[in-house]
């Protein structure tokens, strides 16, 4: 399984509005990605930067490849520590600092809520995040923290009220 992989995609713009780029405010930001056996992914830029609100945005796809990625990761420490993962949802968010033309991803937070099948299971859940965060290939690709606040919950357990 070592080795090296390529990963292919095709980005398309589709917001030429007849006059290409002759203006700032002159054309769409819209793009199709597609890859093969795939749907096409509807993408353009933030509404910020006059994109469509209705479409997936590069910033947001970077923060959904990391949170992604941590899931993939987590799910297979946690069969390696023994935990039974029942449900797994997250909460992502990145931080995107502006400045001038450019920017930067500053942070991305992850907020994963995992129930398990067992009390018993709990401190090995808490762990595998570890071992998750060290073993996915996009977190260990980017430039800034991506920090964990992950939330350990036990099948059919009574949430607690707070009392």
């Amino acid at each position: 399984m070592m080795g090296v992989h390529e990963y292919r995609i095709d980005v398309e713009w589709a917001g030429n509005r007849g006059t290409g780029t002759s203006g700032y405010r002159e054309y769409g930001r819209e793009l199709t990605i597609h890859a093969a056996h795939k749907p096409p992914l509807a993408g353009s830029a933030d509404p910020t930067f006059h994109g469509d609100a209705d479409r997936w945005n590069p910033e947001e796809l970077l923060v959904t490849a990391l949170a992604q990625c941590h899931m993939l990761s987590y799910l297979h420490m946690a069969v390696r520590a023994g935990v039974v993962v029942r449900a797994y949802t997250d909460a992502a968010v990145g931080t995107m600092r502006q400045e001038g033309v450019g920017g930067a991803f500053t942070d991305v937070l992850l907020r994963p809520r995992v129930t398990v099948a067992d009390a018993s299971m709990v401190d090995a859940a808490l762990a595998a995040h570890g071992s998750a965060r060290e073993a996915c290939f996009i977190a260990n690709s980017v430039n800034f923290p991506v920090r964990h606040e992950p939330e350990i919950l036990v099948a059919g357990a009574a949430p607690d009220s707070g009392a």
